[in-house]
């Protein structure tokens, strides 16, 4: 379990170093996958359902790792 913990936070490091069009492309990239995924899902030829979950959270974190550098960005301007 520690291992997966390690992983998670080694894949949100490489995020950070990411630029924000980097991440930009990510985000439409898993959003495409994601949405092939619900249709495989739907039609029951979906080979890993945990590639679904894997999907969902790492947009969650391109999501909030945006969030917090707009946050930071406007901080800099007041």
């Amino acid at each position: 379990m520690a291992d997966k913990k390690n992983s998670s936070s080694a894949k949100m490091e490489d995020m950070r170093t990411k630029t924000d069009d980097q991440l930009e492309t990510d985000l439409g990239d898993l959003k495409k996958e994601a949405f092939n995924l619900r249709f495989q899902a739907a039609t029951n030829q979906l080979e890993k359902p945990s590639r679904m979950r894997e999907v969902r959270r790492t947009i969650a974190q391109i999501k909030t790792l945006q969030t917090e550098r707009a946050k930071a960005a406007a901080a800099e301007k007041a």
